[in-house]
């Protein structure tokens, strides 16, 4: 007799005893994630949500007491996009992190490719520049108010030393955001050294070997195997450093406050101000949401962009 002849009917504890194998076999990895899950939800979920319903309403200090926050629809919306700051500080935003990110990126690059080639002290040196990155951001912009300042600053008195008068970096509307971008550059650029100088250390040397016998060499060599294979670390690089720089408040808070004349002032720093100094949390949030939308746009275009670029 063949063995069909020989099967046994499957009974109904035995058909649900499958079904309940094949559950939890699909259902695991799901369970090993739940807590990640909880976690994003419960800490960066739920407070997004919170930030985009408040958005809608008239929320004010009171309503810490009454409970109440009536809802006002787009009204919020409507007031930000309509005041004449909403365009000075979409400005001041875009200049902002276009001037940090171009020249983050741009020095952080050539230090990395500097201290690809070994040389005495080369990790002593690499390690003293992620110092700027290890101080607290506030304490930063203390000491950098301190060199920037127009009477007593170290900077002003080094120039001085040269005949140059004392330049206002901090309380000249027209270089007031020159002086916070170059800050916050000295802030970014051990970030960028990092991930960078780590994306370069992954790339084969058996491509620059190859290379060497083709004539690739110096600029070449950067062109057809150092950047081609640098592009996914780039791309990491310039998404995240745009999405910092969009928030960056202590910063700009702790050199000029938002001023002079609003020269400085942007979205992160106008939604705080909407928030903490006006107690209008409303048009705080709705400030923040804008902000989010920015950053996801260019996040979502940019990747779009750098993944296409290599098979056209």
């Amino acid at each position: 007799m063949t063995s069909a002849h020989l099967s046994l009917p499957v009974t109904a504890g035995e058909h649900r005893t499958v079904l309940w194998t094949r559950l939890l076999r699909r259902a695991t990895p799901w369970l090993f994630c739940l807590p990640a899950i909880v976690f994003v939800a419960m800490f960066f979920g739920y407070p997004i949500v919170q930030n985009v319903v408040m958005s809608f309403q008239e929320y004010t200090t009171s309503t810490f007491y009454s409970g109440q926050a009536p809802w006002v629809g787009i009204a919020n919306y409507a007031t930000i996009l309509s005041s004449y700051l909403f365009t000075t500080t979409m400005v001041n935003t875009a200049l902002f992190t276009i001037g940090s990110i171009t020249f983050q990126f741009a020095i952080g690059l050539a230090l990395a490719l500097f201290f690809k080639r070994n040389f005495p002290l080369s990790g002593f040196l690499r390690a003293m520049l992620l110092l700027p990155w290890l101080i607290p951001l506030i304490a930063s912009s203390a000491v950098w108010k301190w060199l920037l300042d127009q009477e007593s600053g170290a900077l002003n008195q080094f120039l001085g030393l040269f005949g140059v008068p004392a330049v206002p970096w901090l309380v000249d509307p027209t270089l007031a955001l020159v002086g916070v971008i170059c800050v916050n550059i000295w802030l970014g650029i051990p970030f960028n050294v990092a991930i960078l100088y780590s994306g370069l250390q992954a790339v084969p040397k058996d491509l620059y070997e190859a290379g060497s016998l083709d004539g690739a060499t110096g600029w070449k060599a950067f062109r057809h195997i150092t950047w081609p294979n640098l592009r996914p670390v780039v791309s990491v690089v310039i998404v995240l450093g745009v999405v910092y720089t969009l928030k960056v408040v202590d910063i700009i808070l702790g050199l000029t406050g938002g001023g002079p004349a609003n020269s400085t002032q942007t979205l992160a720093t106008n939604a705080y101000n909407k928030s903490f100094v006006e107690f209008n949390f409303g048009e705080g949030a709705a400030i923040s949401n804008v902000l989010i939308v920015v950053s996801l746009v260019f996040a979502l275009v940019y990747l779009y962009l750098s993944r296409r670029e290599p098979s056209e």
